[in-house]
């Protein structure tokens, strides 16, 4: 049975959760003096917090959000979310939402090859870095300058080395709201699928689990927070297995996009 977020979050401060807020538009990119970024987007916590500390400086122009969809699933590649909310996100944060189509089962090379292509494209147009929501992952970083090192861009990275104890608290104490959308079975059994990402879920999962997913246990999807200017609606649906290793929840638009 599909659980709709406003029965589970109800009010905050006597205030209707899908209730309209103040304009809080990415203001990223007035001065032209601003270093152009493209902003690797996932639709996760992890983006979110990055895309947050950015905003506390506003030295930056993120010239639009980058994410991997992949093609027949039409989601959010390695997170699951549907396109659709994800387009939400980003009208909600302001910024211009560019999708790269791969393949189910894309190989390294196919996502490699679409992806210079689009940097190369923005290169051109004077874009000179990516921004990643990356937090302790060596190998990772590295593959990701590596590959940006090619076309001439370089890889910006606001969260590395942050504590992701701290992390994960203060992404909840600043008010963004969160839900688990894929768990690793290897480490995570099926009931966190589906979950909100609070401080119960934090409480929960076992000692060997880092707080932010960083090795891949649990994917989120990012529905309310201070870079938004109104909620993401939906509701969490069926959870299927993939793969035999790997549950996803879906999450299922309340209004759809028109």
């Amino acid at each position: 049975m599909s659980r709709s977020i406003a029965g589970l979050s109800g009010t905050r401060n006597g205030v209707s959760h899908f209730a309209m807020r103040p304009n809080t538009k990415c203001v990223l990119g007035k001065d032209k003096m601003n270093e152009k970024s493209l902003f690797a987007w996932s639709g996760g916590k992890d983006s979110a917090m990055s895309l947050y500390e950015l905003q506390k400086d506003n030295d930056r122009e993120i010239s639009a959000l980058l994410t991997t969809v992949t093609q027949g699933y039409d989601r959010i590649s390695m997170h699951g979310v549907r396109r659709v909310l994800l387009e939400q996100q980003a009208r909600s944060i302001g910024l211009k939402l560019e999708k790269i189509y791969i393949t189910k089962n894309a190989s390294n090379d196919e996502y490699e090859t679409k992806m210079a292509e689009r940097l190369s494209h923005y290169k051109a147009q004077g874009v000179s870095s990516v921004v990643f929501g990356d937090i302790f992952l060596e190998d990772l970083r590295r593959y990701r300058e590596e590959n940006l090192s090619k076309i001439g861009m370089r890889g910006i990275f606001p969260l590395w080395k942050r504590d992701t104890t701290e992390l994960s608290r203060t992404f909840i104490d600043l008010g963004f709201k969160a839900v688990v959308t894929c768990v690793d079975s290897n480490i995570l059994d099926k009931g966190f699928v589906g979950r909100f990402y609070d401080e119960q879920f934090l409480s929960d999962i076992p000692p060997n689990v880092d707080p932010c997913g960083e090795n891949g246990e649990f994917h989120t999807f990012v529905y309310d927070g201070p870079i938004f200017q109104k909620n993401i609606a939906f509701t969490v649906g069926d959870v299927v297995l993939r793969d035999k290793r790997f549950y996803f929840c879906d999450l299922v638009p309340i209004v759809p996009v028109l």
